[in-house]
């Protein structure tokens, strides 16, 4: 960015006239000029360098505030049956998933708010560690919602309003790596484009550019500054609803795509220095909303398990479940039955799904602490019953283990959700669930809220501890060794602090004045 505006500072132009002054005014005029073009040169160079310093600044803690989408509204049940059982087929198939509810009670995603180009927009963009591709709705997407959930403006990319907006061309690594591999036929400059299809019959078609994106970066103890990176990213010039057109009502302005492979956002940051390829999130059940940061997490800390290789998900070894003090026999070729390894942490995902001969018996044990139950189906999705007293003290709480003696316990508030006057089982089968019926371990909002989650792509490790996700956490500053407090909610989304754009129209309206100048 800055060495384009040098570069275009530094053109000569040649005027008429200027063959010589005329007389001892002429000569002063001429000495006039060659001080104030010396200013200007001096204050463009000041204003590069302080440019580049922005630009290139490593920021070793960045945070995105989460916000809860639909908190506090009713939304279908089988809505959000649809999402999941959409996202199953897209999991099962490696796709590049869409969605990402919160609990079904309160119906509620979790998005945060990011800043694109130069000048900065914002972008409301749900986050999601299923996804490992970033892209926004873009000013060619006639069909695309102009207003989201609640009335929100949403905002369409356009690339001619930013001036460090550069087109992903097809012989790209970025495009080479998407894609697989090189284009069949790819002409000198043409775009990259790419095509998302998705269980539910949807697609969204365009095509990459890259651009600044502008986020927070702790600067001291609950105290963010702005900080910015270039990345790479979807431009969704058209979509498709195999029954109708978008919802408004569940629109936001895109999808920021936190997956393992090289071509996410965390990945993209990582590799050009400006962050640690590591994160956390902490998704608040009970208030909504939460924190998502990204560095080195200090404190509290975390046990962690390996993450499998070879596999494109966040998948981990889950080596047991009990319900209450009761073990689950788990067959050994348990992940052979649906080709999938291990279980897969995804918050883009509602509920929890679990293979058929886990979730049988572990509904079976769930149910026989309360025999005398009458069960209900609600909605034609959920089996419900109605139970007047606590579910924590009238119901098991169920632990799930983990390589390197990891656990993950999930308790009756978090896997019962209440609908109306009945509370529903969460957990789901995901044999019956999927389209292709396939068995696979699928662990959502249900059980991550309430726990902080760590992913470590460094040492290709994840980990997580229950956590009160409306207090703080302590992250570390990797140039200074010094650890901040992290907390949620004190993001302003009013309002972001820009130092950097008005140092650009600064160094534009000089070169301007140097053109006037010299001209």
């Amino acid at each position: 960015m800055t060495t384009m505006i040098i570069r275009n500072n530094n053109q000569r132009h040649s005027g008429g006239g200027g063959e010589g002054g005329v007389g001892g005014g002429g000569g002063a005029a001429a000495a006039a000029a060659s001080s104030i073009i010396s200013l200007l040169r001096t204050i463009l160079i000041i204003a590069s360098i302080v440019l580049t310093i922005i630009s290139s600044t490593v920021s070793s803690s960045a945070i995105f505030s989460l916000k809860y989408r639909y908190a506090g509204t009713n939304r279908s049940l089988n809505s959000l049956k649809l999402h999941d059982t959409n996202r199953l087929q897209m999991l099962s198939n490696v796709d590049l998933p869409l969605g990402g509810n919160g609990r079904p009670d309160s119906s509620g995603l979790y998005y945060a708010k990011l800043g694109i180009g130069t000048p900065p927009k914002n972008f409301y963009m749900q986050v999601d560690t299923g996804s490992d591709i970033t892209w926004v709705n873009c000013i060619e997407c006639t069909e695309c919602p102009k207003r989201g959930y609640h009335g929100i403006d949403l905002t369409l990319y356009d690339p001619k309003d930013s001036i460090t907006a550069q087109n992903v061309s097809c012989d790209k690594p970025f495009c080479l790596e998407v894609n697989g591999g090189p284009f069949q036929v790819c002409r000198a400059n043409e775009s990259c484009s790419f095509a998302e299809f998705y269980g539910d019959g949807s697609s969204s078609t365009g095509y990459f550019m890259e651009d600044i994106v502008h986020y927070d970066q702790v600067s001291g103890d609950l105290q963010t500054t702005t900080a910015n990176g270039s990345i790479s990213f979807g431009c969704s010039a058209g979509q498709y609803v195999d029954r109708g057109t978008p919802n408004s009502d569940e629109a936001l302005d895109g999808i920021l795509g936190f997956g393992k492979s090289n071509s996410s956002a965390i990945s993209q940051l990582a590799s050009s220095g400006q962050v640690k390829k590591m994160f956390a999130h902490c998704l608040d059940g009970v208030n909504g909303g939460g924190i998502f940061a990204i560095g080195t997490i200090v404190q509290p800390r975390v046990n962690t398990t390996p993450l499998m290789q070879d596999e494109p998900h966040y998948n981990v070894n889950m080596t047991g479940v009990k319900v209450g003090n009761y073990s689950l026999i788990l067959p050994s070729n348990l992940y052979e039955l649906g080709g999938k390894k291990g279980a897969i942490i995804d918050i883009g995902t509602t509920l929890a799904y679990l293979p058929e001969i886990i979730y049988e018996p572990l509904v079976i044990q769930i149910l026989s602490r309360q025999p005398n139950l009458k069960l209900v189906t609600v909605q034609d999705l959920y089996t419900c019953f109605k139970y007047s007293k606590s579910v924590d003290d009238g119901f098991p709480p169920v632990t799930f283990y983990f390589g390197s003696g990891l656990s993950m316990t999930v308790y009756p508030n978090e896997y019962f959700f209440p609908v109306d006057d009945f509370w529903c089982i969460g957990w789901q089968n995901s044999g019956r669930s999927s389209r292709d019926k396939r068995n696979l371990t699928l662990l959502g909002d249900l059980v991550l809220s309430n726990k902080l989650v760590i992913y470590d792509l460094e040492n290709m490790v994840i980990g997580w501890t229950e956590y009160n996700c409306s207090s703080n956490i302590q992250v570390k500053d990797e140039q200074t060794g010094t650890v901040h407090l992290v907390g949620p909610h004190f993001i302003s989304f009013a309002s972001t602090v820009d130092i950097q754009t008005p140092l650009i129209v600064l160094c534009i309206g000089l070169a301007l004045l140097f053109t006037l100048s010299v001209s």
